[in-house]
């Protein structure tokens, strides 16, 4: 077994506790990676908190990992010692189902394996990316592009590949309108990557109190939802609206804002069952949608878009003894705009 310094939760809701844990030896497919970088994504305090049903205790969360391979199996073809790679949402797949072949692997027959709080096909539980090392299939592993720094390329592997694949699929690009519901992890990155694709966009937030950083983005317009009047300004303006809160929205006004053809994509994942009249979408044959993350060689191609054009997340660097803190400030909304733990700062001992 190979051992690891790690951030633990030990059950649901309890402090983060710095322990040692253990990794199967490497098999002929398998990577070791040093990781250096972990982004907290929103979805670990739902996990952690037991928010989303029952969870697999002691817990060692993280979907957000970059890092460099320290070891490789000995069947291992695509990387070497050195290189620089990341890991998302998931560890393994079939393989062999439909969805896999065409690149798929999150909607696997047999189901994904995910990074953490899962169980391989082996029945262990998976242990993610708040530690120091982790094993990984090759065939999960995304090479991490020179152009990025890895501290801001660990959120691209939930956040960024999360509206990417939207993005792509609704054909965001030159000539369409788009606007980005929510500027928190999620929005920041649909901005940016929305922006790149050429399209004009928009982000609509409660406030006008983060304009200034939304332009910054790429932005081209910031509205404010908390004023009606917005509504009423962008009536049938958008080709996609891209909505990336986890709260639940007034969905009639929202769609109001497409034009016909248009799409409302939701990544953003509210408590509470959101309500709309058909006629809001069959009026003008509108569609509302919701969006995972993308497979893996999609999650590539976004890592090599972001090379191109120069996006990384905006970040905070924490250490591993501010996780707990980190969490609360991310309920409330206070980080701009993804926190990445310094993974060298995890210790047992302290």
């Amino acid at each position: 077994m190979i051992s690891t310094p790690a951030l633990v939760a030990p059950s649901a809701g309890a402090p983060f506790e710095a322990r040692t844990v253990e990794h199967r030896d490497l098999r002929d497919d398998d990577v070791l990676i040093d990781i250096k970088f972990a982004g907290i994504c929103h979805s670990d305090i739902h996990q952690v908190r037991e928010e989303w049903g029952g969870a697999i205790f002691p817990m060692v969360p993280g979907h957000e990992i970059a890092g460099v391979v320290s070891a490789v199996g000995d069947g291992v073809t695509r990387y070497k010692v050195g290189d620089r790679v990341g890991v998302g949402c998931m560890v393994d797949s079939c393989g062999e189902c439909e969805y896999c072949k065409d690149g798929e692997e999150q909607f696997c027959a047999k189901g994904a394996v995910m990074t953490y709080n899962g169980r391989g096909y082996d029945d262990e539980a998976t242990k993610g990316g708040y530690a120091q090392q982790v094993v990984v299939s090759e065939r999960f592993a995304v090479r991490i592009p020179e152009g990025i720094d890895l501290d801001v390329a660990a959120p691209l592997l939930c956040a960024g590949i999360t509206t990417y694949n939207p993005l792509k699929r609704w054909g965001a690009g030159p000539g369409k309108k788009v606007a980005v519901v929510g500027l928190g992890g999620l929005g920041h990155m649909g901005v940016k990557f929305a922006a790149a694709l050429g399209a004009e966009v928009t982000v609509l937030s409660r406030t006008l109190g983060k304009q200034e950083d939304a332009r910054a983005f790429g932005a081209s317009d910031h509205r404010a939802t908390a004023d009606e009047q917005t509504f009423e300004d962008l009536k049938g303006s958008f080709d996609l609206i891209l909505n990336t809160v986890s709260a639940n929205l007034p969905v009639d006004a929202y769609l109001s804002l497409l034009k016909p053809l248009g799409a409302l994509v939701n990544v953003g994942a509210p408590s509470d069952p959101d309500t709309f009249a058909a006629f809001s979408l069959i009026g003008g044959s509108k569609v509302m949608a919701g969006s995972n993350i993308g497979g893996i060689a999609q999650t590539q191609e976004m890592l090599d878009f972001a090379a191109e054009h120069g996006i990384g997340a905006s970040i905070e660097t924490i250490s591993a003894d501010e996780v707990d803190a980190a969490y609360e400030r991310v309920v409330a909304g206070d980080v701009r705009y993804r926190f990445v733990i310094d993974t060298a700062t995890i210790n047992p001992q302290s």
